[in-house]
């Protein structure tokens, strides 16, 4: 039997039992369907959240105090004293590969105004800071050189914090707000920047000159942090390398002792967040695909009811000179025919579903054409295991007894 006539066999013998046929693809089509539309949305967040970081500068460069241990246990590093302005100047004066370098204070409090009060995180910064962080004005003006030296209260507004205080749509310039009972004049409103790829607001913030925030809101003497700006992505790798010897040497840290303080780059945020998200969606796609195992013993079952309720029919076949290999190619057929085609269904549904999530969740899914042939390769690879069984099992019955069978 040539191939032409076992493709016809096959779609008569399916389309005899269309129910029956569409109920057996169901699962391989919820299988399908479910590891595309995760890897879809997996790799759509991916580039979400890629897209969020470097849209936060993807040359910036940041220096964190290390974590503290006292006697064996992690306490973190938010108590850390490790970090000074005099680092700052040291990177400004020495660095190279850096063309920023702002210092950053953070204090959380209360902020006032009229009978109106929220909180949040105020943020103490140079001028450099927001070229560094990519944020821009949207309305009035930074602070300058003398209102730093001199402890100036004043402050830039995130959005969140303008409606939360004036409402939306306010331009608050001007006004005074009252942060942990210190009048504060408003001097700038920030463009809206929308959540992070982790799901932070980045509009709910106050920025003032780190001076201020650091004598007359923290009451320190150190500072929480440093953001510098590689000259380049390129260079970001250099850069580390710069700020770490010169951070060492500045700290006196011994050459086989530890850092007290840790460099980071948003380049390795990414790929670490990266490496994350595809060890989550991996894992989806793999909790997914367990269906696509249960869709193939619902066609493995299928096919000995089929075998069973046509065992005259492949009697009658082996009596007129058909062939073991014929019946088995037959049935074989009808096994790849099933898996096949509710893998293109389960593409197609699998695609809907991601573009409804995607909408859902604003975001842009990505269905790569790898996970398409993936998806085909595994179904016919189904369709093969599954349906060879039942179709050896047909192949090797006895033509006589096939022929008494009732």
């Amino acid at each position: 039997m040539n191939y032409s006539n076992l493709l016809r066999v096959a779609i008569r013998a399916l389309f005899r039992n269309k129910l029956r046929a569409i109920l057996t693809m169901l699962g391989i089509i919820i299988g399908v369907a479910s590891v595309i539309a995760m890897l879809a949305i997996g790799e759509g967040s991916k580039a979400r959240i890629r897209k969020q970081i470097s849209s936060m500068g993807s040359n910036m460069v940041m220096v964190m105090p290390n974590f503290q241990r006292r006697g064996g246990v992690n306490l973190g590093s938010s108590s850390s004293m490790t970090l000074k302005y005099s680092d700052v100047l040291a990177l400004r004066n020495e660095a190279t590969s850096i063309s920023a370098v702002s210092p950053e204070v953070r204090a959380s409090g209360q902020i006032i105004y009229s009978n109106q009060n929220a909180q949040t995180t105020i943020y103490g910064v140079s001028q450099e800071y927001l070229a560094i962080k990519k944020l821009e004005i949207q309305s009035g003006r930074t602070f300058n050189e003398n209102e730093v030296k001199n402890m100036a209260k004043v402050c830039i507004l995130g959005q969140t914090v303008v409606e939360n205080l004036f409402g939306a749509g306010a331009d608050p310039v001007g006004s005074t707000i009252r942060i942990k009972k210190l009048p504060f004049l408003v001097i700038g409103i920030l463009k809206d920047k929308g959540e992070s790829g982790m799901g932070q607001d980045q509009d709910d913030l106050i920025i003032a000159p780190y001076t201020t925030v650091q004598r007359r809101l923290a009451a320190i003497d150190y500072i929480n942090g440093i953001y510098t700006s590689a000259i380049s992505e390129e260079k970001s790798a250099k850069a580390i390398d710069e700020v770490t010897d010169i951070l060492r040497r500045t700290h006196k840290i011994k050459e086989s002792a530890e850092s007290d303080f840790r460099v980071m780059s948003q380049s390795e945020l990414i790929e670490t967040i990266s490496s994350i998200t595809d060890i989550m969606t991996y894992l989806l796609g793999a909790i997914a695909g367990i269906s696509l195992l249960v869709g193939g013993i619902g066609i493995m079952n299928i096919m000995f009811v089929s075998v069973t309720e046509r065992t005259r029919e492949i009697g009658l076949r082996m009596s007129i000179g058909g062939r073991g290999r014929d019946i088995l190619m037959q049935f074989l057929v009808e096994s790849m025919m099933i898996s096949i085609l509710g893998g293109a269904l389960g593409v197609i549904f699998g695609y809907l579903i991601a573009a409804g999530a995607g909408s859902l969740m604003s975001m842009e899914p990505i269905v790569k054409t790898q996970a398409v042939m993936l998806a085909f390769i595994v179904c016919f690879a189904i369709g093969v295991f599954f349906g060879w069984y039942p179709a050896r099992k047909a192949a090797n019955l006895n033509p006589i007894d096939a022929l008494r069978y009732e």
